[in-house]
Formats: structure tokens, sequence, C-alpha cells
């Protein structure tokens, strides 16, 4: 097994990684965005993080990662030890089988580089339930094993924990762009039990993998991958759960749902067993923002609620993220905005470079991490840019890029 991302006992900061969703700024253009995010993930390589995730998403103005195996590989040709993957690749959209065959092909160029992030399908809700965006963790989640998040704010150990925003779902115009847009993606499938989908990737890895009449398959580009498989979760439900039961590495995404970050780490560590991994494994995502200045900074972020708003209850998706000076005043925002996209503003972390280490440390402490996953949105790509170059040299990011989880020795 590798060495712990982290020495509690001497308090050497976790690793740092980095979700990019190729954002397409107000007056650019998607080409724009993908080649930008090329190229940032060339500067994150020098600057010492980890590993660059993306993400899928479909049809939305202000987001060009729709495709993360093709951003994956383009990212690996053109770095040295950053690992590259997906957060995440969706079950709704992708078979397990094709995306373990994407993910399997860059490995063979790229082995021990490549991480195969997976989330849940994603469907529309047949009925209200909380939270303002579809849940990337699942569509027909079993029931969850726990209460669900308090509907009232709690400050935990330092680490604000905010309510669950209002049910976005209520939105006719929202659900009618979800169900729209599944059928002009056109590749919804029905998945599988969510377990069977994950094993089969990982029996497919392993080359043991037998259809229910006992026929075996192999996959050339799977078999043997070097590969690692994460789950990711939104909540304390099935892919949080299995994750555990298989020993494998969870994402946690409090960026999106930092109101059951808690219950989805709890979830995960209370159902872990050895497997993949002899110990559980916890990422944690955050939105984060760094400038020079306070000031600075805020201006910076203020344009996130118009962009965190358009998602929740947009006609179109994900704007194209506006500049500061386009954006909405917070103060001069109707009460309905506030409360829908509030979960996110106010724990999204923004300021200068000492105040963001802080707020980052906080949560580490309080979620356990064993990794933090960064995401950062601006208008203007250098700010971005500068916010992980400020963040790298605040953080000290002189952990080894290339290391992954340690695994038992029965696994790939």
């Amino acid at each position: 097994m590798t060495e712990p991302a982290t020495d509690r006992t001497t308090g050497t900061r976790v690793p740092l990684s980095v979700l990019d969703l190729a954002l397409v700024a107000d007056g650019s253009t998607g080409a724009a965005a993908i080649q930008r995010a090329v190229a940032l993930a060339t500067d994150l390589d020098a600057l010492g993080y980890r590993r660059v995730w993306y993400a899928e998403h479909h049809l939305a103005p202000g987001v060009a990662s729709a495709a993360p195996a093709v951003l994956a590989a383009a990212v690996a040709a053109r770095t040295s030890r950053i690992r590259v993957g997906s957060g995440a690749v969706l079950l709704s959209t992708t078979s397990p089988l094709i995306a373990a065959e994407q993910f399997g092909t860059i490995a063979a160029l790229h082995p021990g580089r490549v991480d195969l992030g997976l989330g849940r399908a994603f469907t529309v809700p047949p009925s209200a339930r909380p939270g303002g965006e579809a849940p990337s963790d699942g569509g027909k989640a079993a029931p969850p094993p726990r209460p669900p998040a308090p509907a009232v704010p709690r400050l935990v150990d330092g680490l604000y924990v905010p309510p669950a925003p209002p049910n976005g779902f209520n939105d006719p115009a929202l659900r009618e762009r979800l169900l729209a847009q599944q059928e002009v993606i056109g590749a919804q499938r029905t998945p599988a039990d969510f377990r069977e989908e994950v094993e089969l990737v990982l029996d497919v890895q392993r080359g043991t993998y037998r259809d229910r009449s006992g026929g075996a398959y192999t996959s050339p580009p799977v078999e043997g991958a070097q590969f690692d498989l994460w789950l990711l979760a939104s909540s304390g439900g099935e892919s949080a759960r299995v994750a555990g039961e298989l020993g494998l590495p969870l994402a946690a995404n409090f960026h999106v749902s930092p109101a059951t970050v808690l219950d989805t780490v709890a979830a995960y560590r209370e159902a872990f067993r050895p497997g993949v991994l002899e110990e559980p494994y916890v990422i944690v995502s955050a939105d984060v923002l760094v400038a020079q200045t306070l000031e600075r900074a805020r201006v910076l972020a203020e344009p996130f609620a118009d962009w965190v708003l358009s998602i929740r209850r947009g006609e179109r998706g994900a704007i194209a993220y506006p500049s500061p000076s386009a954006a909405t005043a917070w103060t001069d925002r109707p009460d309905a905005e506030r409360a829908l996209v509030a979960d996110r503003v106010d724990t999204r972390i923004v300021g200068d470079p000492g105040t963001v280490v802080e707020r980052l440390e906080t949560l580490v402490r309080v979620t356990g991490a064993d990794e933090l996953l960064v995401t950062t949105a601006t208008h203007d790509p250098a700010e971005t840019r500068r916010s992980f170059e400020l963040l790298a040299q605040a953080w000290g990011t002189g952990d080894p890029v290339g290391t992954s989880p340690g695994r038992v020795t029965s696994a790939v």
C-alpha cells in the first residue's frame, strides 16, 4: 500500500486536485473553453496538483466538458505527472463497459495516471424531492440509510453546513428542460442495479467477468488496465454505500450538495469493507476562488449566484459565465432566488490565500478528507489560472502527483 495521503500526526496538508468544467465565458465559445481547459491542465501539472477530472454535462451553454474521456486523453498526452480522469461519467448516457473501454484505452498509453469516476444515472425524479439540482448520484436510489439533511443551518466544528435548498424540481420550466434534454441526447439507457454495473467494471478489469449464463467475456483495453475506479456521491444513498461495500475510493460532492456532505462521508465509512482498497479514501470537492485580496476575490465571485440560479431554475441550463459587471448584486436579488442558491453561495470558499487555506483546513478536519477536489469559476480564464496558482503556493502542493490510494494485493 502507498503511504497515506495525509499524515494526521504531523499536520501535513492533504493533496489538491481539480475538477474542471471547461466553463464557457459570456462572449466566448465552447471551442475556446476546451482549448483553455487543456492549456490549464499543463499549468496544473507544473503547479503540483495531483489530478484533474472532467465532468459530463450536455446541452449547457456555459459548460463545454461533455466528453470527459476525450478531454482526459488530450490532457494526458500533453502532461507528464498529473493524473487525469472523469468526475464523472454518468451511467445514464454511457454503459459501464464502454466507459471502462474508453479509460482503459487512455491508461494503455498513460498507465498509472488514469481515474475512471462513475456517477449514477441522471434522471428527472417522478415527484418532488429536496435539493435544487438533479441528483448526480442517483435516479433509482434505494431508501436512504439515514434521515435527510436537517432543514436548518449548522456549524459543525467550524464548518458551515447549510440546509438543503427549496425543491427546485417544482419549477415547471426546469422539469420540462430536463425531460427534453434526455430526448435530445438520445443516449438514455436503463441502467442495471448500480452495484452490478460497478462490479462489471471491476470484473472485466480483473479478467473474471461472467454473464448470467456463465459465459466469459474479455475486453482487451480493460483487462489489466492501470486505471483506478472511483464512485461519486452527493448523498448518503446507494453510491456512497456501494463504494464502501466494494472498498472503492469515494468523491463526496460538497460543492454540489453541501447540506449532505457529512452524511455522504459517514455512510461511506460505515459501509466500508476492504476490497480494492484496504482503508477508506475520501476526496471532498469544494468551490474555491482565490485572489490576492479578499476584496478582489469578492468582486470576481459576484456572478456565481447568477450561474447557479441558471442551473437550478433556468430554461436552458448553465448559462455562459457572466462577467462581474453583468452580475446581479446579492442585495438586489429576490428572496426566492437567494433561497434557491444560498447553500452554494454561502459555502463557496472565497478570499485571499490565507482565508481560503484556513477554510479548506476546516473542511478537511470536519470531513476527514484524504484529498480535496477544487473547482473554480470566473469569467476571465486568467483569473481562474491565477486562483489555482495562489492556492498551490499557499497550500504547498509538494506531495507526489502520480500516486493513488493504496490497494490490497488481490486487486488489479
